[in-house]
């Protein structure tokens, strides 16, 4: 069945946030006069929310609770005042959305970012407001891959998640879109790569944003 309803990651997807979050916590960990990453190495730390972010990004012998507390605390409040400097969505994501919008099909956007920055990139880079649901990370409610999230977002669709297609940049994309029973097609312009993507699951690659009409028209 032809799916009647996109759900998109943010991270990797939508937005191009390597830069803005690498510069955050490279700042908080310069201010724990720990070593920082180059921003490579964040396409590895992003995915999984933020609290797996700063424990990543931090040194083996610094992963105490406490010490991820007190960074992912420092990077909310860094990332809070520098989310949008770098940031920008993907060359011909917006021309996507707004075809999308323009034909009808509803649109919902499930993140791992916490849900305060994920409203505020939508609304910043999307002031059109073409998605029906945003949600990000939540203190007490499953992240991806639980397929919670996605579940939740065709519910506020009024889609039965089998007419709903999962676009996302990670295996956890792929893996959340399988578990909800979605169709689950990775977006290669991304963070990681098709390798991890196919083996989490992909039933299809696209190289850009455009190649989603043609899926969507198969």
């Amino acid at each position: 069945m032809k799916p009647k309803a996109v759900i998109f990651d943010l991270d990797g997807t939508l937005l191009d946030t390597l830069d803005d979050i690498a510069d955050a916590v490279n700042r908080v960990l310069s201010a724990q006069g720990l070593p920082t990453h180059h921003r490579e190495a964040y396409r590895w730390f992003i995915g999984d929310g933020s609290r797996i972010l700063v424990t990543r990004a931090l040194p083996e012998y610094r992963r105490g609770e406490e010490d991820i507390d007190t960074c992912l605390a420092a990077f909310k409040q860094d990332y809070s005042r520098n989310w949008h400097v770098k940031t920008r969505p993907f060359d011909g994501i917006p021309r996507l959305v707004a075809m999308l919008q323009a034909a009808g099909t509803r649109m919902a956007v499930v993140s791992n970012k916490p849900h305060a920055f994920t409203e505020s990139c939508c609304r910043h880079y999307f002031p059109d407001q073409p998605f029906d649901f945003v949600i990000g990370q939540q203190d007490d409610r499953p992240v991806k891959p639980d397929p919670y999230p996605a579940l939740q977002a065709a519910t506020h669709l009024r889609m039965p998640p089998s007419d709903c297609l999962f676009l996302g940049d990670s295996g956890v994309d792929m893996e959340t879109g399988c578990r909800a029973g979605m169709l689950p097609v990775g977006a290669l312009w991304g963070f990681r790569w098709q390798d991890e993507l196919e083996a989490a699951g992909a039933a299809a690659c696209i190289r850009h944003p455009r190649d989603l009409l043609k899926l969507l028209d198969d």
